[in-house]
């Protein structure tokens, strides 16, 4: 049987695939692997589908009217500098069709979010990833291997998934040394969970800068992530051209709402970012009061990097009951849930400690091994 002859890159593209449950249970694992808000939607924002899901037979706003005009007062803008898409990574695909003449190249640094490389092989554009440097952006290193090929840069803002940040400063003076030429685009999916210094947004550095944008979305902080809404912002000539490459009506009437229902009820919704972050400063000093090394994260999840052991322990938090998030030889990705999910995950985290022993291997270094009784 012979079958349409569809592009050898998709022969070479893994599925995504969402993290595992429970092996052999059709009890629901705790949910932190997807970095979703742990908290349901608040009780306007459930009014607002509501009264959207009764005009579902019309097709949706194709131009995002009423939250294109919403965002642009929250951010203090004009609309035409703002482009709505079915969620940041409708939005990032678009940019890489955007740039993706022959021999176009997009650098990023790497481990970054797992979709980059997809949506760049997608669009024939070739991807340049550089090492990160103690879990966080090596701006030098992406500055160097920026060349007349390069049609976009991104800078992951906090990481997904190390958690890190590029202070407001190191990012002002990286955005200042890319070609006018060369589009650069911060994904600030978590800047919301930021604290301190660095939480000041790249927004900033637009007005300077008519080859940024800056991305954002409603699937973390406003806790909407299964209505798929995202936004871009940048300069009005750049957004217009971006705009052509967005599909249209691909935004339902029921997420336009929903979110600018979430943008009115923000302060509420931001209050339950702090409970996030206090969450997430209780697990890592756990963690870390266990002997593990865990980067200081801004965003709603921490960083285990367990290189080859990574594997191996998301599967042990899965037949726990815990989901995951784990890159096979990298590292595990944990996001911030309910104190209760937290808590299930300490306690898995504690009997995996207590089930390894310390052995020593090659060059003086101490490792710790899977006990033999286990293997």
């Amino acid at each position: 049987m012979s079958y349409p002859p569809l592009r050898a890159v998709l022969d070479t593209l893994a599925a995504y695939k969402p993290s595992e449950g429970v092996h052999g249970s059709t009890a629901r694992p705790r949910p932190l692997s997807a970095n979703e808000s742990p908290h349901t939607p608040l009780p306007g924002i459930v009014e607002a589908i509501a009264r959207a899901g009764s005009t579902v037979n019309r097709y949706p706003d194709p131009g995002c009217g009423p939250l294109t005009e919403a965002l642009a007062r929250a951010h203090g803008i004009t609309e035409d500098r703002i482009a709505v898409g079915a969620g940041s990574l409708a939005l990032l695909q678009a940019l890489f069709q955007s740039i993706a003449d022959p021999g176009a190249e997009a650098v990023y640094a790497w481990p970054s979010f797992e979709v980059y490389p997809t949506l760049a092989a997608l669009a024939g554009v070739e991807s340049v990833q550089v090492p990160l440097l103690d879990e966080a952006h090596d701006l030098r290193a992406l500055s160097d291997r920026i060349s007349s090929r390069t049609g976009l840069v991104i800078i992951c803002n906090p990481n997904n998934p190390t958690g890190t940040v590029v202070g407001h400063e190191e990012l002002r003076k990286f955005v200042a040394s890319v070609p006018p030429t060369c589009l650069v685009a911060v994904d600030e999916a978590y800047h919301e969970y930021i604290r301190g210094p660095a939480a000041v947004s790249a927004l900033r550095l637009c007005d300077e800068h008519p080859n940024l944008v800056v991305l954002r979305t409603f699937s973390k902080a406003y806790g909407l992530a299964g209505l798929r809404t995202g936004y871009l912002v940048g300069d009005a000539r750049v957004v217009e051209r971006l705009r052509k490459a967005c599909l249209p009506y691909a935004v339902s009437t029921v997420a336009q709402q929903a979110a600018v229902a979430a943008l009115g009820l923000e302060e509420q919704l931001l209050r339950r970012v702090d409970g996030t972050v206090a969450e997430r400063t209780r697990v890592r000093a756990a963690l870390v009061g266990r002997g593990r090394r865990i980067p200081e994260s801004q965003t709603n999840f921490l960083w285990l990097g367990l290189g080859p052991r990574a594997a191996d322990f998301g599967a042990w938090c899965a037949s726990r009951g815990v989901a995951v998030r784990a890159f096979a030889g990298v590292g595990v990705r944990v996001s911030i849930g309910s104190a209760d999910d937290n808590d299930a995950f300490l306690a898995a985290a504690d009997a995996w400690h207590s089930s390894e022993e310390p052995a020593t291997a090659g060059a003086g270094h101490t490792h710790r091994v899977r006990k033999a009784a286990e293997a």
